[in-house]
């Protein structure tokens, strides 16, 4: 149930970055400098960063892998790097 749950997640915070073109160079940009080196020879081949480092960072920020990484959460990192530029 957990992988379900995770997928709904990753497929709501898709939607919502589709919603906001203004965000699509900078989503992409860190999808690719998150996913591992040859993330194309792996199934399911796609960019999908490490899930080690996804459980590391949600410990960091939530304070527990139980918690699922919230929307909110990503497009505030998003903006917040679209601003550094």
């Amino acid at each position: 149930m957990a992988t379900l749950s995770t997928m709904k997640s990753g497929a709501s915070i898709v939607c919502a970055v589709a919603k906001r073109p203004q965000l699509w160079t900078v989503a992409a940009t860190q999808l690719f400098r998150l996913a591992p080196r040859s993330w194309w020879r792996r199934s399911p081949f796609l960019p999908i960063p490490n899930k080690h480092y996804l459980r590391f960072r949600t410990q960091t920020q939530y304070g527990g892998d139980a918690h699922q990484i919230e929307v909110k959460d990503v497009l505030s990192y998003l903006n917040w790097l679209r601003d550094l530029r």
